[in-house]
């Protein structure tokens, strides 16, 4: 298992990285490290770039959208509110794997107390706890959506083979309605112990505080005179708080599904679609993303043009089609065939 481990974390180093295998010694670029340009900036209060803004103001806004179906919901029409919380559905998934995602690899300001602020508002609006998912998402990296082990264990919580059979995927819609109640908080939690750094402390304050608001909610229906007991907006919430986290697996499924789970470089699958990418922070450079996870969203696109070559030698895949629609894909491999494995690739520091 130390083996195992020791060969999969080499993407969660930051600069630079030479990796090597069998067939990655023949690309012209082996042997040369592969270079991270990083964002700078003056700015007081952001720590990479003040493009940063951007995210945190998606992150807040997400927030305010959130609060306000709460108070529109007594007034509005039943089929206004229908629309508007399946949009809030899609606006969970963009946050988790958009806003959420980049400030877990790039906290967006200098201030700690800052990003633990800020931290706290994505758990209210997304009702889960943002320190925890850094813990699960640190987790995936480890892995990589790896398979399973001779024990039929995974170290990706996450991965598309952890529930599979016979070396395969899982069931896309079994991984995408199930995933949600497969988190392991007692795991969750010894991982974040294990830090030392008081995110345990704060991941339980961002739990208290989205149960809190959860509970206010359901207990005060915000109407003048106020009454009590909001029954019908925990049953109206409730069902598209689910929808939006199964929306952020269906993501996650296809941006690993197809991928070669043995070789860096083809960790992820990649869509490159624009307005996607905008609105999901470049989170669809997922393949890039995976072989070097501090690449800021910012430089993804120079940084995917500087390896281009040698991801088309090693058959990096790619969609055409945002991930969460991946099952669209005409090239989508099918389920029980088996990819070749190549050799497991080790880092050089």
């Amino acid at each position: 298992m130390i083996g195992h481990l020791e060969k999969r974390t080499s993407a969660l180093e930051e600069l630079p990285i030479c990796l090597t295998s069998t067939k990655m010694k023949s690309s012209s670029m082996s042997g040369d490290a592969i270079r991270i340009e990083r964002p700078t900036t003056n700015s007081k209060l952001f720590a990479h770039t003040r493009w940063d803004v951007f995210p945190a103001a998606a992150g807040l806004f997400h927030l305010a959208y959130f609060l306000g179906l709460y108070f529109l919901f007594p007034h509005a029409p039943l089929w206004v509110m229908l629309v508007l919380g399946f949009i809030y559905s899609l606006m969970v998934n963009a946050n988790i794997n958009g806003v959420g995602h980049n400030f877990i690899h790039n906290p967006f300001f200098r201030s700690r107390l800052l990003n633990r602020l800020f931290g706290i508002t994505q758990s209210v609006g997304c009702c889960f706890s943002q320190t925890m998912y850094d813990a699960v998402h640190m987790q995936h990296h480890k892995g990589n959506s790896d398979r399973q082990d001779e024990h039929g264990d995974t170290l990706d919580w996450l991965s598309i083979y952890r529930h599979g059979h016979e070396g395969e995927a899982e069931n896309p819609w079994r991984y995408v309605f199930l995933s949600f109640f497969r988190d392991d908080v007692g795991a969750i939690k010894r991982e974040l112990r294990k830090r030392k750094n008081g995110d345990l402390f704060w991941g339980n304050i961002e739990l208290t505080a989205f149960a809190t608001t959860l509970l206010v909610m359901a207990i005060i229906v915000p109407t003048s005179p106020i009454h009590f007991i909001n029954w019908r907006f925990m049953l109206f919430f409730l069902p598209f708080w689910y929808l939006g986290h199964c929306f952020s697996y269906l993501n996650g499924y296809y941006r690993h599904y197809g991928a070669n789970p043995d070789k860096p470089i083809a960790w992820g699958v990649s869509s490159y679609g624009k307005i996607y990418n905008w609105l999901f922070f470049y989170n669809g450079y997922h393949a890039e993303h995976h072989f070097r996870p501090k690449v800021h969203w910012t430089k993804m696109v120079k940084f995917r043009q500087s390896i281009a070559d040698l991801q088309k030698q090693e058959g990096v895949r790619t969609i055409k089609r945002a991930h969460m629609l991946g099952f669209l894909d005409p090239d989508l491999p099918k389920r029980g065939q088996h990819e070749a494995k190549a050799e497991p690739a080790k880092a050089i520091l």
